[in-house]
């Protein structure tokens, strides 16, 4: 029995998508491309690596595959891949704490 889950092969299903729901598709691709821009204020490398981060806090294995593969093209080291790592983590924690101060709100009301 094959997985079905993470299956990098699934990316080429995004023709599926495409056809099923053009101009939403093209809507998305055009946005996704932020991250590939060259010419902005932020470069290359650095808009990977916040790629990179934000795909941990999403959870999206798709988008680590792709990120990273374009964070080292762009010149990331494997170090500034693992400081993003877990600058994402922390952010991911600082929202479960922020939470946490509003449930012990919740928690204390009649």
């Amino acid at each position: 029995m094959s997985n079905i889950y993470h299956d990098p092969s699934d990316l080429n299903r995004l023709k599926d998508l495409s056809q099923a729901a053009p101009n939403e598709f093209k809507a998305w691709l055009a946005l996704d491309q932020i991250v590939a821009k060259e010419d902005g204020a932020i470069s290359r490398k650095y808009r990977e690596l916040i790629a990179l981060a934000v795909a941990h806090t999403t959870q999206c294995v798709y988008c680590i595959d792709v990120h990273v593969a374009a964070a080292k093209r762009a010149g990331a080291s494997r170090a500034e891949v693992a400081e993003a790592i877990f600058v994402a983590a922390a952010i991911r924690a600082g929202g479960a704490a922020a939470h946490g101060g509003m449930t012990m709100k919740l928690y204390d009301r009649e």
